[in-house]
């Protein structure tokens, strides 16, 4: 159940930075990287792609203007018409503040959900604590030792000298 990782320690992200790079130009796996805030240029530097996170939230909330739409149409036309003032059936301007409620409601929390399922962030899970000071004042580079590929002696060489002030096995 347990997975073994690699985890370099830096003091700063210049350091960081320039060991993801060379890890990755060297054909080392990196698992991920652990910062105490947002490092510009470090989602180019892993090899990440764009998240597909808008795109969620794009479809979600064109369905809930979609459903708002439908529903009101449905109420005020099919269901229930009722003759006011000689006014139309259908005047959808009045229906745009609702409909733009229930979109931006779709859309908000299709995102949240689909952000918790990306991350693996559900009820119970366990969080992966690679260094108490990872959250405050120092960087962390993972490796995942899945298997024989890593040379764990040549991985701990080269982060030893891309700057890592310490480099440790884990079981997480």
């Amino acid at each position: 159940m347990f997975k073994k990782y690699l985890v370099g320690h830096f003091r700063e992200e210049d350091a960081l930075l320039g060991a993801v790079r060379a890890m990755r130009e060297r054909g080392f796996a990196i698992e991920d990287v652990y910062s105490p805030y947002a490092i510009h240029g470090i989602d180019e530097a892993m090899g990440l792609r764009r998240s597909r996170l808008p795109y969620v939230t794009f479809v979600a909330g064109f369905v809930g203007l979609a459903l708002a739409m439908a529903f009101q149409y449905w109420t005020s036309v099919v269901d229930w018409p009722i003759n006011v003032g000689g006014k139309p059936d259908n005047s959808t301007l009045a229906w745009l503040p609702v409909a733009f409620e229930i979109t931006v409601l779709l859309g908000a929390l299709s995102t949240v959900a689909a952000f918790f399922l990306r991350s693996r962030l559900f009820p119970g899970s366990r969080a992966r604590v690679f260094h108490p000071r990872v959250t405050s004042d120092t960087f962390a580079l993972v490796l995942e030792q899945r298997d024989a590929s890593l040379d764990e002696v040549q991985a701990r060489r080269l982060l030893g000298e891309l700057g890592a002030f310490a480099v440790e096995s884990k079981e997480v």
